[in-house]
């Protein structure tokens, strides 16, 4: 069977693999010249599986009005008009209840913990190097107050069966000896060892060669115009290259899904949230991070990768806007080089980069079957879209070919978003 995959992202490129191992003919098409050059380029590299939750959370609204007088928020938002934006933050308040949480939290760790599976599969069975890391994450705490918020915390990943280590000053350090410079500015932190590392970028690049020589064909440079329709099913896709026909079609576009998805009434609630990296150069290694940790003061993930580190963080609103804000590369400086101040040249060039996280109002994903027969979806990852890759190609790929997924579709598909008969 012939499918057609729009986007090259690692979302696109993991569905790709997963669907030429069923056997089919998968033609990849993306704007770019290559795979993984947006939201995938240069996220944090955290793969954290346990840490998969909603944002939308009981306290975000008011955590959320704090942050606006903060002078490093990690929540930002433009204050222009935009219905769409409105409409998402009023669907995300509607989420920020303890039930809503717990539901979203289970259908979110539920893809989560298949993606680790798949994962580790995939890379006995291709044996790519990206730069992988399996030391675990450290939720950095700073003070007090955080570690008797934590409390609340603790009862919900006991809920889920979640294993973790609360750590004290030096249970810290031990796992991440470069803090030892800055003992008085964290009060302990909770350590979770099944949580991973890698370079996103680095691995969807590995994995494209693994899907070439597998008979994937990715054209690039495609801009994709429209799905046009016949029979009340995708008859092609327009772009400018001209139509482009197929069996099937999956749309793994992220945040500019809905733009795509809106004029052939799927419309579904992912918005861009814009996110931020900077790429340091280690100078010295026994004072650098050797694995990924996250500072819950600024809520920024801080990712060994290689020889480099990559510090990224900071949720703006702001549409599809990609202008580099000095702002918030001034928030993730100061998370790393408050914490690591030995680690890198801060003095020195970053490589400062923003991407758009396609974010769902709830949490959870959007994959599966659309109205249209013959069309499908993988998008809405949001920030964990790295960390849920393998598990939604892998589940994509068996919906297309008609095996019996091997989790639960249950709050996963845009069903989830029709209004109930």
């Amino acid at each position: 069977m012939k499918i057609l995959i729009l986007g090259s992202g690692v979302i696109g490129t993991t569905s790709a693999y997963f669907l030429a191992k069923e056997g089919h003919e998968v033609t990849v098409v993306d704007r770019q010249n290559n795979v993984a050059l947006e939201t995938s380029h240069a996220n944090a590299g955290q793969l954290s599986y346990v840490m998969s939750s909603p944002w939308a959370a009981p306290g975000i609204p008011i955590k959320a009005l704090k942050w606006t007088f903060s002078k490093h928020p990690p929540l930002v938002i433009n204050p222009y008009f935009d219905i769409k934006k409105i409409k998402f933050i009023y669907q995300m308040l509607k989420n920020c209840n303890h039930k809503s949480y717990m539901i979203n939290k289970t259908r979110m760790l539920r893809i989560s913990n298949y993606s680790k599976q798949c994962l580790n599969e995939l890379e006995s069975e291709t044996n790519i190097d990206y730069e992988q890391r399996k030391k675990g994450l450290l939720q950095v705490l700073r003070t007090d107050k955080q570690i008797a918020e934590t409390r609340k915390d603790i009862a919900v990943l006991d809920k889920f069966k979640v294993k973790y280590n609360i750590l004290d000053i030096d249970g810290c350090i031990a796992k991440e000896p470069g803090l030892r410079h800055v003992k008085d500015k964290i009060a302990g932190g909770l350590y979770f060892g099944g949580d991973q590392t890698g370079n996103c970028f680095l691995f969807t690049n590995e994995l494209q060669k693994k899907c070439i020589e597998m008979g994937v064909k990715f054209e690039f440079g495609v801009n994709i115009e429209k799905l046009n329709l016949k029979n009340k099913e995708i008859s092609g896709i327009e772009t400018d290259r001209g139509e482009l026909t197929s069996d099937k079609y999956l749309v793994t576009l992220g945040s500019y899904s809905p733009q795509l998805l809106s004029p052939i009434g799927i419309n579904i609630p992912v918005y861009p949230v814009k996110g931020y990296s900077v790429t340091l150069p280690i100078v010295n290694e026994e004072d650098a991070p050797q694995s990924t940790l996250l500072d819950e003061t600024y809520k920024v993930a801080i990712t060994r990768l290689g020889d480099k580190v990559r510090v990224a963080g900071t949720a703006e609103l702001t549409g599809h806007n990609l202008d580099l804000r000095e702002k918030s590369r001034a928030t993730i400086r100061h998370s790393f080089g408050d914490l690591f101040p030995l680690a890198a040249d801060m003095k020195s060039d970053d490589e400062f980069w923003t991407g758009l996280r396609p974010m769902t109002p709830d949490g959870p994903p959007i994959i599966g079957k659309t109205p249209y027969p013959n069309l499908y979806l993988n998008t809405g990852h949001g920030t964990l879209g790295w960390t849920m890759s393998a598990g939604s190609g892998k589940l994509i790929a068996d919906i297309i070919s008609n095996n019996e997924p091997k989790i639960s579709l249950e709050g996963i598909e845009m069903s989830r978003y029709l209004p109930a008969n």
